[in-house]
């Protein structure tokens, strides 16, 4: 069951990391240019948003089967586990409430201006902390 897990959340994380580059590259050409938020950048906004927390709720469920029957103290003095099991968590809480305000913000926003800009700071903050605390060992 853990390893099922471990593969989908390995490979979800390609998925977020692109759903999370477009919509911020998005917000960055609609952010300089007079487009309109249509209902593609919506979408894509809404898919990186489920993305990014179906993510955050796997890597919480292996978190704490994996945590079931360790010492913190270790961790905590051990750089590769407090990486893994401290760092990594960490920012993905982060970079999913994030997500989550930009989605909020884009779509409550007035003017198509702002609802870029939103989309622009709040998913390209996240996508830089997804990137930050990846462990980039285990991608390939």
């Amino acid at each position: 069951m853990q390893s099922i897990l471990i593969t989908i959340h390995h490979y979800l994380a390609f998925v977020v990391i692109i759903l999370l580059a477009i919509a911020t590259v998005n917000g960055i050409k609609g952010n300089s240019g007079e487009n309109m938020f249509e209902d593609k950048h919506r979408k894509i906004n809404l898919f990186a948003l489920i993305g990014t927390h179906t993510m955050l709720l796997l890597g919480l469920v292996l978190m704490f089967m994996a945590l079931s029957n360790v010492d913190m103290g270790s961790i905590m003095k051990d750089a590769a586990a407090r990486k893994a099991y401290i760092e990594h968590p960490t920012v993905g809480i982060l970079a999913a409430i994030l997500v989550t305000i930009g989605n909020a913000k884009s779509k409550k926003s007035i003017g198509n201006g702002k609802k870029f800009k939103a989309t622009m700071i709040f998913f390209g903050l996240a996508l830089v902390l997804v990137l930050s605390r990846l462990p980039w060992e285990k991608l390939f």
